[in-house]
């Protein structure tokens, strides 16, 4: 039997999360992942066929953790795939693109695919491409509405193109699933 205590268990445990990303074709899914993942921006990437699948290790307050990040194709063609792919999902990221106007039955879609086997799983609403300041067609009240609307756990303005806020919006998830697991 070990002679630690309670607490220096736990910061020696390291977590593992299945992290979903989804969001329709276009809005910057793996961008942001490779923002996140490999720290560089690439506006070149293509369409995403099916799902991609990224890992990323992370660490803050002295637990470990890492994410299994499953980009979800946006098209509509792959949705099918999609059951197999969220099952075990412990959090999701649902992005939408701060420039175009969401469609609620879009959303909701998302909401349905994401949540398929697990009514209460962990949503962030992440709205992309903040640098884009002059055609920003969302506000707060709007996303916040989208957010309250579905349920979701928290808001988060991301640019993958400048890195503002995209490790904020992982970190959120992360420690909030490190929460849970306590």
């Amino acid at each position: 039997m070990s002679t630690h205590q309670n607490g220096d268990l736990f910061m020696n445990k390291f977590f593992l999360f299945k992290i979903l990303i989804g969001g329709d074709a276009s809005v910057g899914k793996t961008t942001l992942l490779r923002r996140f993942v490999d720290g560089m921006f690439d506006e070149s990437t293509i369409m995403t066929v099916g799902v991609d699948f990224f890992i990323k290790q992370m660490s803050f307050d002295g637990v470990n953790c890492a994410l299994q990040l499953w980009d979800l194709g946006g098209q509509e063609q792959f949705r099918h795939l999609m059951s197999s792919y969220v099952m075990g999902a412990r959090g999701a990221l649902l992005l939408i693109d701060l420039t175009r106007m969401p469609e609620l039955n879009r959303v909701l879609e998302w909401v349905n695919i994401i949540r398929m086997h697990d009514i209460d799983l962990p949503i962030i609403l992440v709205g992309t491409k903040l640098d884009l300041e002059e055609m920003i067609a969302i506000d707060d009240e709007i996303a916040l509405n989208i957010k309250d609307t579905f349920n979701m756990i928290d808001y988060v303005k991301t640019s993958s193109k400048t890195g503002h806020n995209v490790e904020k919006a992982f970190k959120i998830m992360a420690e909030r699933l490190i929460h849970i697991k306590e």
